[in-house]
């Protein structure tokens, strides 16, 4: 079932949502060369912690951290360890938080040193799908229309987005309806209301959009492994604009 929030529950949401935006840009700044993903993984949770939420992601079926760290041709769900990033990396970022029983979710790719032009702009042209898709995120519109956004933004710049995972609700549960797939075409799907709350979230590949999961059971990797960009937010459906709840 799709859920309304209230004034009330979008205020928790709003700060939620802050948190995990100021988390991931906490991380997002200690991203170098040479640094182990299980400290990106401790800033955050100090970060969240110190702000009084709590890590959406730790103990969630089982994840053992506060955030998912993803490199290279991984996609999502990368498990922080004490593997250093190295100069010309990609690296994924998905923070999600809790503040009095409500939830934020925000993710970004950075790029670690020096990068190959061709990865900047898969970073580039992922960032940019997700601008495109949350400007669709307006009552009265279909939920595909989101979606069909996104696709079309990166399959016109020659990479394709990901099947098998997709966005989604988000309010007193990490996980809500509706599912927000990153394909489809205009025109389908649920017409959205002011008061729903999406997690919106790219997931591009350089090459195939196919995956598959690793041995850890966690980590999603591309099947081709070339590399893969990750942004999210989390956004309020609005009357005439949508709210970026994620958004600094």
């Amino acid at each position: 079932m799709i859920t309304i929030k209230s004034a009330r529950e979008l205020e928790l949401m709003r700060h939620a949502g802050r948190v995990a935006a100021e988390a991931l840009r906490a991380v997002g700044a200690a991203v170098r060369p040479g640094i182990a993903t299980l400290e990106l993984d401790r800033i955050a949770e100090r970060y969240i912690r110190k702000a009084g939420c709590l890590p959406a992601f730790k103990g969630y079926h089982d994840f053992p951290a506060t955030v998912c760290v993803s490199i290279n041709e991984e996609v999502v769900h990368g498990i922080p360890s004490l593997r250093r990033l190295c100069s010309g990396d990609l690296v994924s970022i998905d923070v999600g938080t809790v503040y009095q029983g409500y939830y934020g979710d925000a993710a970004a790719t950075f790029p670690v040193g020096e990068v190959d032009p061709e990865a900047l702009r898969l970073i580039s042209v992922t960032r940019e799908s997700l601008q495109r898709g949350i400007l669709r995120a307006v009552e009265g519109r279909h939920l595909s229309d989101i979606s069909h956004a996104i696709q079309s933004y990166v399959e016109k710049n020659g990479f394709s987005v990901v099947r098998n995972y997709v966005g989604h609700g988000i309010g007193n549960r990490m996980h809500e309806e509706p599912q927000v797939p990153n394909f489809g075409s205009p025109g389908h799907g649920p017409l959205m209301m002011a008061g729903m709350v999406l997690a919106i979230e790219p997931m591009v590949n350089a090459g195939t959009w196919q995956v598959e999961t690793l041995s850890d059971n966690w980590t999603v990797v591309t099947l081709d492994r070339k590399w893969s960009a990750h942004f999210e937010h989390t956004v309020a459906v609005g009357r005439k604009f949508p709210e970026v709840l994620t958004m600094l």
